[in-house]
């Protein structure tokens, strides 16, 4: 694995420098996941992206970046967000040369097409935070008693076949690199046997000590809801907000399941 910017204290770029992202290989955090196949992509939204204008003038943005499940990489939040930070002292033309810099940078990264999305403050883009649907675990009245991952945890309810949405706020993990808490809500669209919701929402807060990339703990959650005999499965989740950035990966049995617009957890 590259030499990680995370859990390093670094001096904030002052000019664009594409050298600071640091691509993480996949097959390096998927060594003992062994996951089944699945499509899905990892989206990123940033909220702090700024540059100058060809006057010299600040702007301010949204931004939002969908780096493909399948890329030979994922990207390092810390090195994303120092690349970010170094746009803002850099003159460009017009939007659209900021976002295909970007996009060229991102994707020689991960190895794979990024797809790269700007708005403009000026534009006045629009924000809808909310709940995702599904049915919320979180309330049921159950006795927890192990708050380490634990995919034993998970039960069928009964064996006939049905489509089930389940939706739990309480998913916790940390980084593997910092320690620091990784926050953020999980979503299953599954259709095969039903998943026992107070066994979900056990298995979900068993991930509270668990060291793991975002990526790979919703392949990691994938894998365990797969290997219960599912025949379709989508799992998202919505993580909150750190350093100006959020992430969502989500992955699916087929292309069919994926969202073609994530939504915006209330905390994100």
């Amino acid at each position: 694995m590259s030499e990680l910017w995370l859990g390093r204290q670094v001096a904030v770029p002052s000019s664009y420098d594409p050298g600071v992202l640091t691509p993480i290989a996949r097959a390096q955090t998927r060594r003992d996941l062994d996951p089944p196949p699945f499509v899905g992509f990892d989206e990123w939204r940033a909220y702090e992206l700024s540059w100058l204008d060809g006057r010299g003038k600040p702007v301010v943005a949204l931004a939002r970046f969908r780096v493909p499940c399948d890329s030979p990489c994922l990207i390092e939040s810390k090195s994303l967000k120092l690349y970010l930070n170094g746009l803002g002292g850099t003159r460009f033309s017009e939007v659209d040369a900021v976002a295909a810099t970007i996009r060229a940078d991102l994707s020689r990264a991960a190895g794979a097409a990024v797809e790269v999305a700007i708005a403009p403050l000026s534009a006045r883009p629009q924000r809808a935070p909310g709940y995702p649907a599904g049915d919320c675990v979180d309330e049921l009245p159950v006795e927890i008693e192990t708050y380490r991952y634990d995919p034993a945890l998970l039960r069928i309810a009964e064996a006939t076949p049905r489509m089930q949405r389940l939706v739990s706020h309480l998913l916790k993990s940390n980084c593997p690199v910092t320690g620091q808490p990784d926050w953020g809500c999980v979503v299953v669209h599954a259709l095969g046997p039903v998943i026992d919701p107070a066994s979900f929402l056990r298995y979900v807060v068993s991930f509270r000590a668990q060291q793991e990339f975002h990526e790979q703990c919703v392949e990691r959650i994938y894998r365990d809801l797969w290997r219960l005999g599912m025949q379709e499965l989508m799992v998202l989740a919505c993580y909150t907000r750190r350093g100006g950035l959020d992430i969502s990966p989500v992955r699916a049995s087929r292309v069919g399941l994926l969202p073609e617009t994530l939504p915006e957890e209330i905390r994100q």
